[in-house]
């Protein structure tokens, strides 16, 4: 059992894939039985916002630093570019409500948001560091919900009751 809890808190550290990939790890039998859903969600949501403050106050600089070095300078300017995109898009489409665009782009799982892509935009855009954690953080708890539903095909029962 606890290495199925290192597994999942382990894939909630790796970009990309974070807490939403963990939490189906966690509720599947593809390492021994399910684990309970508070233990979980407690272990994937640490694992998630442990990278968290690193990203925000030294990521960048050494995105920067890597930028035009000859082996890693094509995938750091590559994160360089993603975060400024998406520090950009978020500024745009959220005016005032800049906290709130984060918790819902951190929170709404899809493919290139989450803690890492949202932190590093919160960076980008020069964010108070405690309110972007506490954003991240609500965020990275509805993404959890959202993932734990799915897991379960709450989604696919409740479409079949209005199909």
């Amino acid at each position: 059992m606890f290495k199925k809890y290192l597994i999942v808190f382990l894939v909630s550290m790796v970009p990309l894939i974070e807490l939403r990939g963990a939490v189906p790890i966690g509720l599947s039998q593809a390492f021994g039985d399910p684990l309970p859903l508070l233990p979980l969600y407690i272990t994937c949501i640490i694992g998630n916002m442990l990278p968290v403050p690193f990203i925000f106050f030294f990521a960048r600089k050494v995105l920067e630093w890597g930028a035009d070095k000859k082996f890693i300078g094509k995938f750091f300017t590559f994160c360089l570019e993603k975060g400024e995109k998406g520090g950009k898009k978020l500024q745009e489409t959220a005016g005032r409500g800049l906290y709130v665009a984060l918790f819902l782009f951190v929170g709404i799982p899809l493919p290139g948001t989450g803690a890492w892509t949202g932190t590093l935009a919160a960076s980008f855009l020069d964010m108070d560091f405690k309110k972007s954690v506490i954003a991240v953080m609500s965020g990275v708890i509805l993404a959890g919900i959202i993932m734990g539903l799915a897991s379960f095909g709450v989604f696919g029962a409740v479409g079949a009751m209005f199909s």
